[in-house]
């Protein structure tokens, strides 16, 4: 999954682990960010993407050993440099960005912004999701990235994505 805040991955991921009986990687930064606001009341900064990074690669690495078939990551490090270049002015930690790229996926599934923005504690910007939207899709297209745009409602969006995934077999 990829894609701006409250677009959907994480529901649409669990969705197709569940259909595919696979693991499903949650996403690290959620809960480390989450934590954060709980005890500091302080949003997501630039000294938090490393440890949100090596968090997510840890999980990701754990459960990629539990099935030798596809994987379905809620999120992933690429997603985390393209949060750090949108929030940050452009920038983003080195060591970040080099792993981001080097790591492989064989498909990304974009989240569209047709859902209801849902506010939480960690979600703050309802009012530029299309602009986030296309910063997204333009970084995979700069990338060269295997990608597909996911939209529509959650039935809709789980049956494309299936079909997506099942072309890659």
């Amino acid at each position: 999954m990829y894609g701006p805040e409250s677009t959907g991955k994480t529901t649409l991921a669990i969705e197709l682990a569940k259909y595919f009986d696979v693991p499903w990687v949650p996403e690290f930064a959620r809960e480390y960010l989450q934590n954060v606001w709980d005890k500091e009341k302080r949003v997501c900064e630039p000294k938090d993407l490393l440890p949100i990074a090596k968090g997510q690669m840890e999980i990701e690495n754990r459960l990629s050993k539990e099935t030798d078939s596809i994987l379905i990551c809620d999120t992933n490090l690429f997603e985390t440099m393209v949060y750090s270049k949108y929030y940050y002015g452009g920038n983003c930690d080195p060591l970040l960005e080099k792993y981001a790229k080097e790591n492989h996926y064989d498909l990304y599934l974009l989240t569209d912004i047709d859902v209801p923005w849902v506010k939480d504690d960690l979600r703050d910007k309802p009012n530029e999701r299309k602009e986030s939207f296309e910063i997204f899709k333009s970084e995979l297209i700069q990338n060269n990235l295997p990608f597909h745009i996911i939209e529509g409602n959650n039935k809709e969006r789980l049956k494309k994505a299936i079909e997506y995934i099942l072309s890659l077999k």
